[in-house]
């Protein structure tokens, strides 16, 4: 067992040979959903929570033996490979500190200390710091050098200078020492950029800024970092009250660590001003980059964790089912587009009508859908939430009350990435006779009757669901948005004979080329009727056989096995079962009460377990069975269809469409989400708001505050709160520049626990990006 091995197993607190295990399915190109579901004899039951975690660090610490290796050789080239610094440099364990030990022995370009040390300089340098009794001024004047550019004891002294002063910086024992004293020490100092106050006014709550830099929340992180970006904010980190001119903490940490101090010698003024000089201009530009970087990638990282659970919330939203849909895609000037398809989603009829302002055609737009809704029996109506939803909303109820005969149901429905979609590479293959405004109403439909379905044709980027999602380390954010989306598909299954290659692509073992060649296969030859038909499938290999056929449903095929999540391979474990009982494989699946009877014990062999024979029979139970929860819709409130018809006080029904570390977005149909900040989700106290909702959770809120002016919404999902005691206690602004929080009893919450800083209005205005104030 690798060492890396090791210390994963010891990170996960698992066993070494569970790790060991997963690392060679890893190596072997086994996928994370193949091993955490069909190999779980193998990892001892390694979950694929546990399994994602094992990935990236195993990732993280390849690197990081490559990155050691390198460093190792280039050192060892240079001739200054010591026994000690070979074990330092073995025995780190991040980036951040093996970078600090190479430091020295980096190829750099040329520095002051490096001329001066060819200037002769470096035996005045180490006189000095060696033997501080020395005079400065008597010794340097031995060093004199004109043709090297010494010419006078200033000189001499200024190089000797140089000379310190990058070894000091090099030190990795004196950098991991200042770098963790800031850490805990040190101030973020957020400063608006002169002349810039009108520019960044939606970051104003950061021109005065002062935060201790350990407990910068991530999105405040972000948001200082981004208003930087953007020219409008300079950052600095300072220790709180410490004159920067002495140097401070910092530069007596650096005499310390050399062993400087005052004792009134001839040398000791120029060998402290040298740390000084070490601290201002060396160190604490380098520390400050280096603790950014480390409050930028946890801020990152929570980020995408953030984007990554809002979009397993939305992939694996409750379908509407296969069933006839109409997709409206609403419009005002260039009216309403509308596509019909059928229960497996193909396109039976499409077109546009007029029944928003400024044409209002209302009875002719009547008359094409009651059309429509009786010749291919309708039963959804998909509108998009978009421009003019709320107007077409209304119009397609209003036609439902006209016609009682027709019983479709309408509903709202989240188009995010739809545009997007439509205008992409494969909508043009897939409909390339349709417009894309069509091909987003066609978009709109699919997404009722199967979000996941649907939703994996669209980049994972595109979505809309993130926070501060072009901020972040774009290669991070695909690899975990994949990893979800892969997650996503493998655990609900797809049906081998209705999934589109987008679909397919995202299927355990398969890639976009194989996803092709199925679809094209199933065009050739008709609907497959075996999971054994597809090693018939051009390039789909025994490997990628093996990782994606547990995962591919079919339907009405010729074994009733191929419909259920049971593999191929375990095909005999049914086989015994059937066999004990006299049953046939059709009579034992949903026989709940006989195979609750079962002890799944008695059909293990050296292949197959407890756990994997346990699994078969809870799938023969409830074969193909889908993990997600039962399609509910929201109702919005009649006559509630802008931000001047809401009130204080009035109780409304919404969606909740993105989820962040201070609270939750809820559409309420008024086409600006409203914010339920994390201190009014709850009567008791909320450390993470994702415990409360999810995206797409249907809730009931509170109006509390709106700002038209702004389009701002507050809300509180404590229906008991009162609109007027929140106005008084101040304005959604004043309210959030860090007053304390309170839990059910009304007490006030401790410092440490305080709301953020930043007001709600930087919330809205830094945090947000994207249609309909979404994150």
């Amino acid at each position: 067992m690798s060492s890396i091995e090791q210390k994963i197993a010891q990170e996960l607190n698992v066993q070494d040979r569970q790790v060991a295990a997963a690392v060679a399915l890893l190596d072997e190109g086994a996928t994370v959903p193949f091993i955490s579901r069909y190999r779980k004899e193998v990892t001892g039951g390694l979950d694929d929570g546990q399994l994602r975690s094992l990935e990236d660090r195993l990732r993280y610490l390849r690197e990081l033996d490559d990155r050691r290796a390198s460093i190792l050789a280039s050192i060892d080239e240079q001739g200054k490979l010591t026994d000690e610094l070979k074990k330092a440099i073995q025995t780190s364990e991040t980036k951040t500190e093996l970078e600090d030990l190479y430091l020295p022995y980096k190829k750099k370009r040329r520095t002051k200390g490096q001329i001066a040390i060819e200037a002769g300089l470096e035996p005045l340098a180490d006189a000095l710091l060696n033997d501080p009794t020395l005079d400065p001024e008597a010794q340097s004047a031995e060093f004199l050098n004109p043709e090297a550019g010494i010419e006078d004891t200033k000189a001499a002294l200024d190089g000797a200078r140089y000379i310190l002063m990058e070894r000091f910086a090099e030190d990795a024992t004196l950098l991991g020492r200042l770098r963790e004293f800031m850490w805990h020490n040190g101030e973020v100092q957020a400063r608006v950029i002169e002349g810039k106050e009108r520019d960044g006014e939606k970051f104003q709550d950061y021109f005065e800024h002062n935060e201790a830099l350990h407990k910068v929340p991530g999105h405040r992180a972000l948001a200082m970092f981004r208003g930087r970006n953007e020219g409008i904010l300079s950052l600095s980190l300072v220790v709180p009250d410490e004159d920067p001119r002495t140097g401070g903490s910092g530069a007596q940490m650096v005499a310390e660590q050399f062993g400087i101090e005052d004792q009134s010698r001839p040398a000791d003024k120029w060998l402290l001003d040298v740390c000084r000089w070490t601290w201002r201009i060396k160190l604490l530009t380098h520390i400050e980059t280096d603790l950014f970087s480390r409050i930028r990638e946890t801020a990152e990282q929570g980020a995408i964790d953030v984007f990554a659970k809002n979009l397993k919330d939305l992939l694996l939203a409750a379908p509407a089912g296969p069933k006839a849909t109409i997709g409206l895609d609403p419009g005002l000037r260039t009216g309403v587009k509308v596509a019909c398809v059928d229960a497996t989603g193909k396109v039976l009829d499409h077109g546009a009508i007029f029944p928003t302002p400024p044409q209002n055609r209302i009875k002719e737009a009547e008359q094409v859908l009651v059309a429509m809704c009786a010749k291919y029996n309708v039963e959804l109506i998909a509108i998009g939430n978009g421009t003019a939803s709320r107007e077409t909303e209304r119009f397609v109820k209003d036609m439902l009350k006209n016609y009682p005969q027709i019983k479709a149901q309408a509903v709202v429905v989240n188009e995010s990435g739809a545009s997007i979609y439509s205008a992409s590479e494969y909508a043009a293959r897939e409909y390339p006779d349709l417009d894309v405004t069509i091909r987003g109403a066609i978009s709109i439909a699919h997404r009722l009757q199967d979000p996941l379905a649907e939703l994996v044709k669209i980049d994972p980027k595109s979505i809309g669901v993130g926070q501060y999602q072009h901020d972040v380390s774009q290669v991070a954010l695909a690899r975990q948005l994949d990893a979800v989306v892969e997650d996503c598909v493998n655990g609900v299954g797809v049906d081998l004979n209705t999934a589109s290659a987008p679909l397919l692509s995202r299927v355990s073992g398969l890639n976009s080329t194989i996803a092709n060649n199925i679809v094209a296969f199933r065009d050739a030859n008709g609907a497959f009727r075996s999971r054994k038909q597809l090693k018939d499938v051009p390039r789909l290999g025994p490997k990628a056989f093996e990782q994606a056929a547990g995962f591919l449903r079919i339907m009405n095929g010729d074994d009733p096995l191929d419909r259920s999540g049971v593999h191929p391979e375990a095909y005999s474990v049914v086989q015994r079962i059937v066999e004990s009982s006299q049953k046939s494989v059709e009579e034992v699946i949903g026989d709940t009460r006989f195979l609750k009877a079962l002890n799944a014990a008695d059909y293990t062999d050296d292949t197959f377990g407890v756990p994997t024979v346990t699994d078969i029979i809870k799938e023969l139970d409830k074969p193909g069975r889908d993990p997600r929860p039962e399609f509910k819709t929201a109702t919005f409130q009649e006559g509630v269809e802008t931000l001047k018809d809401l009130r204080p006080n009035m109780t409304l029904e919404g969606v909740v469409t993105n989820v962040t570390h201070f609270g939750a977005f809820v559409d309420v149909g008024v086409h600006q989400d409203g914010l339920v900040h994390i201190s009014a989700m709850s009567h008791s106290f909320v450390d993470d708001p994702s415990s409360v909702v999810k995206a797409g959770d249907i809730v009931k809120v509170k109006v509390m505050e709106v700002d038209v002016a702004r389009k701002r919404i507050a809300l509180s999902m404590r229906l008991d709160d009162d609109a007027n005691e929140h106005a008084e206690a101040g304005s959604l602004k004043e309210k959030s520049r860090g007053g304390p929080r309170r839990n059910g009893a009304g007490k006030a919450k401790s410092s440490s626990q305080k709301a953020p800083a930043n007001t709600l209005d930087s919330l809205f205005d830094a945090a947000l990006s994207g249609k309909k104030g979404r994150l």
